[in-house]
């Protein structure tokens, strides 16, 4: 199905081949010998373990070529995928604490994009997330470097540690976020407590609502959400890797879609839990037993949620339809 993925994070698609050809042309070592020992790491206890691996793999990414090959890396694999359109992050204060030039970051990732665009047809809104287990005055430091680049970005994110770093915590800065016209999402109700997701509605005034499994347990929270329009951008691979379920057959996913939450599916970090956007919905699928119909709407879900204009939606719906007609 033609479908769009709306929780990517860019640096969660450093596939341990192209790591070890960066390692190599960059000149920067890495504490496993090889393609293999490296995927054996992949074997995470909960978000930190995780975090801090993905955070030693992004040590290899120093120029704009890069970036670039990163990108297009996931955007040539996504397109056998047939994603059209895809709303990426990307985590500045990883690459900028190495001394990376945050041109060089968006130049890098921007030109990818736009070379896939031309090339695959791939639409794209990009997203700068700040990292919650810093200070909000790094956060604020950060929003400054990053206006020069505002043209380029839909949206600014929150993500990275949830434990003990709510959404409060950045109020200041997203506040100066809204007021240049951005739209804002972030992670909340991953890993940590359903009072998350509130504040970040409350709080942050988000747009969208990354992840959200907690979500389910506050049922004036899910009015909230239907209310405010939003929708929650959901992993489930991520979500089975890092034990935030334990099994897929326990998912909120398909209880929320009941409850008439716009919910969708993503892939988060697809290098390191198996699997890119197709492979999550096939093994929610298989899962949750899901319905053809129920599939759909998960696709339709994902235009809905998407950044863009009206007019666009109304496009992509229709190609979604044509599709389920030919398939049948």
């Amino acid at each position: 199905m033609p479908k769009a993925e709306l929780h990517l994070h860019i640096e969660g698609t450093l596939e341990p081949e192209l790591m070890f050809e960066l390692s190599k042309r960059n000149g920067v070592s890495l504490r496993y010998d090889s393609v293999e020992s490296l995927r054996k790491a992949y074997d995470f206890n909960n978000l930190q373990d995780f975090l801090d691996l993905y955070y030693e793999g992004a040590n290899v990414l120093l120029h704009e070529q890069d970036f670039y090959d990163l990108t297009m890396a996931y955007l040539k694999r996504v397109h056998e995928d047939n994603v059209i359109h895809v709303e990426m992050f990307f985590d500045p204060q990883t690459h900028t604490v190495r001394g990376v030039e945050m041109k060089t970051i968006v130049y890098g990732i921007h030109k990818a994009l736009v070379d896939a665009k031309e090339q695959m047809g791939i639409t794209f809104v990009l997203i700068p997330s700040f990292l919650r287990h810093l200070s909000e005055e790094e956060a604020l430091d950060t929003w400054e470097q990053l206006k020069p680049y505002l043209s380029y970005f839909g949206a600014i994110g929150l993500d990275s540690s949830e434990r003990g770093n709510p959404p409060t915590k950045f109020q200041n800065v997203f506040a100066k976020v809204k007021e240049a016209g951005l739209k804002v999402v972030a992670h909340a109700g991953e890993e940590g407590p359903v009072d998350y997701v509130w504040d970040a509605i409350d709080t942050l005034k988000v747009d969208r609502i990354d992840h959200g499994n907690r979500s389910i347990e506050d049922p004036s929270l899910l009015n909230k959400i239907k209310q405010e329009g939003l929708a929650l951008t959901m992993c489930p691979l991520s979500n089975l890797s890092l034990k935030v379920v334990s099994d897929l057959g326990d998912h909120p996913l398909l209880s929320l879609m009941d409850k008439g939450i716009c919910v969708t599916i993503n892939s988060d970090d697809p290098a390191y839990f198996g699997g890119y956007l197709a492979e999550n919905y096939l093994q929610m699928s298989n899962a949750l037993d899901l319905t053809q119909s129920q599939v759909v709407q998960l696709a339709r879900n994902s235009f809905e949620a998407s950044f863009v204009d009206d007019e666009t939606k109304e496009k992509w719906y229709s190609q979604l339809d044509q599709y389920v007609q030919s398939y049948k």
